[in-house]
């Protein structure tokens, strides 16, 4: 009997990623095409020219859309569109003429004449308005194009910039907000942030890559840069011969495909950090997928290759070198947001100011240069979690001090929910949000504090509220104790309403967990955002009377029946 045999089939050649040195550097979207097109930087020169004289109207839609990101304009949304229509309306029926516009500081340094130059545009130009980011920007809203030159004119005569604060490209460095001046600093990372930024931000090679690039850089033992959520991170660690150096992590990132990023079991000596920060962004541009943007951060490459790919790629197509094994950071053994005061290791000290959410205003900034200065410094900075601190505070002016900036809402020492509490911009301006964070959190943060104000020796050392007003997660909804995604709900009554869904247990490396990981989602678990304070008192109560001793929010969180956490 004689077998029939099909014909054989070639297998399908895999689609090209975008991946410039695999598959060329042939445009796969718009996206690549309007970068190829021209450089993002480029368009500085046009909005001074054109669009700030001629206004609005005269903007190029892949200007407005594209390039402006690149200075760090975003247009923001129109004024009473309900979130309903987030994602039924075209992103210019959305969008008002007006911009948010991001001031760049990295390693968070400032001086009280920059945040005084700041305070004045967001008086002048921003109606008033001003918030810190949990990636130690400040942003400003009601920009109007016709002022732009002249607001750059002012934030580049005292050394700040907006350049690349948003776009496909290197964005903003996380630094350690103590750098330099911490008591148990293990390395200071100050000069290998200044000459990264001095190196390759605006630099043409770096301005058009796949996708938003995060750098964090850290050198304090507590971790305070949020590393395992940033595409390149460097953490301080004492090699055994080598000295103090740093430990490098790549390819972290959160929205809606969260992974942290991970250790290449790697070495970096503060001579090599800039290069090595070269030699992983040149990967990134060279090797990202380009195709489909929910696919193109580093995070998506890490996991095609694996780490020790990654590291054999860096070592012999980038440095030409092998970076010598290095040991993990130690667990942090106190929480790194810098909140309080504290001794600096010169004998003054610093203090950790909390503003609601990281909401303020210009009048707000302006108070706080006055006071920093007539405290004798000169020095702040932002942080990563929302907050400013104010730096070398002698001993004798911190009563004085620390009164001042309370009765200015910057509160010294705040209560275990308005602490870690962070929330993104909302719909208050956000194109993409569904439901109002900012607001939202700011009210329910007293409400929850006033609940459990008969709960404090039952309360866990540290619990994190993070607010976010739409599926992406610019406030790390994954990575908090408590996670609120926004989102319409259908509430009891059948109607519409604001809401969250709920992830619970997520948490970055901390004193209480050691190591990061991600929050759970309990199906069907939705709070309507007027019941938010009854919700966290209901599972905070849960947690205080289930958990085992000492064990933290997350552990319990990820280990308890769902019925103890609804």
């Amino acid at each position: 009997m004689t077998q029939s045999t099909a014909p054989v089939r070639p297998k399908r050649a895999a689609k090209p990623q975008g991946q410039w040195k695999i598959d060329g550097q042939q445009p796969l979207n718009h996206n690549e095409e309007l970068k190829a097109a021209d450089d993002g930087l480029n368009v500085r020169e046009r909005i001074e020219q054109i669009y700030a004289l001629k206004g609005f109207d005269s903007i190029d839609p892949d200007d407005l859309h594209g390039r402006f990101r690149w200075w760090g304009l975003y247009t923001q949304r129109a004024q009473g569109i309900p979130g309903g229509k987030t994602a039924t309306l075209e992103p210019h029926e959305l969008e008002d003429k007006y911009f948010m516009l991001r001031v760049r500081i990295d390693g968070g340094a400032l001086s009280t004449e920059q945040l005084r130059v700041i305070a004045g545009i967001s008086t002048e130009f921003a109606r008033d308005t001003a918030d810190f980011t949990d990636r130690q920007n400040i942003q400003l809203h009601w920009v109007d194009v016709v002022d732009v030159p002249e607001i750059w004119r002012r934030l580049e005569a005292v050394g700040l910039n907006t350049t690349e604060a948003c776009g496909d490209v290197p964005r903003v460095i996380l630094g350690s907000p103590v750098a330099g001046i911490a008591k148990n600093e293990i390395i200071d990372p100050t000069p290998v942030i200044q000459e990264i930024a001095r190196r390759y931000v605006g630099n043409p090679e770096f301005s058009n890559l796949p996708r938003k690039y995060k750098t964090a850089i850290t050198g304090h033992p507590n971790q305070d840069v949020v590393h395992e959520i940033n595409d390149f991170a460097l953490v301080g660690v004492v090699h055994p011969e080598l000295g103090a150096g740093y430990d490098l992590w790549v390819g972290g990132g959160l929205s809606a495909n969260p992974r942290l990023g991970e250790r290449l079991g790697a070495f970096v000596s503060e001579e090599n950090a800039a290069e090595v920060w070269e030699g992983v962004t040149s990967i990134f541009r060279d090797y990202g997928f380009r195709r489909l943007r929910n696919r193109a951060r580093l995070k998506f490459l890490l996991a095609d290759w694996g780490t020790e790919k990654f590291r054999r790629v860096l070592q012999d197509e980038y440095l030409g070198y092998e970076l010598p094994d290095g040991p993990p950071a130690a667990k942090p053994e106190e929480s790194g947001d810098h909140s309080g005061v504290h001794e600096q290791k010169d004998g003054r000290f610093y203090v950790g100011l909390t503003p609601p959410v990281g909401r303020v205003s210009g009048r707000i900034l302006g108070r706080l240069a006055d006071l920093v200065e007539a405290a004798g410094s000169t020095r702040l900075r932002t942080t990563p979690h929302q907050k400013v601190i104010a730096l070398d505070i002698p001993a004798e002016q911190i009563d004085t001090f620390t009164t001042a900036v309370q009765e200015l809402g910057l509160d010294p020492f705040p209560g275990l929910i308005k602490r870690s509490a962070i929330a993104c911009t909302g719909i208050e301006f956000c194109k993409l949000a569904i439901v109002d964070t900012k607001d939202t959190t700011i009210d329910a943060v007293k409400k929850i504090e006033s609940r459990l104000a008969d709960h404090e020796g039952k309360l866990p050392k540290a619990l994190s509220l993070h607010v976010n007003g739409c599926p992406n997660s610019c406030a790390r909804i994954q990575t908090a104790d408590i996670g609120l995604k926004g989102q319409l709900i259908t509430n009891a009554e059948g109607e519409q309403v604001s809401g969250f869904q709920v992830h619970l247990g997520g948490t970055l490396a901390g004193f209480e967990n050691g190591e990061a990981g991600l929050g759970r989602t309990v199906r069907g678990l939705k709070v309507a955002a007027d019941e938010l304070p009854e919700y966290v008192e209901r599972v905070v109560k849960s947690y205080s009377t289930h958990a085992e001793d000492n064990e933290s929010f997350a552990a319990w969180a990820h280990r308890a029946d769902e019925e103890k956490l609804v």
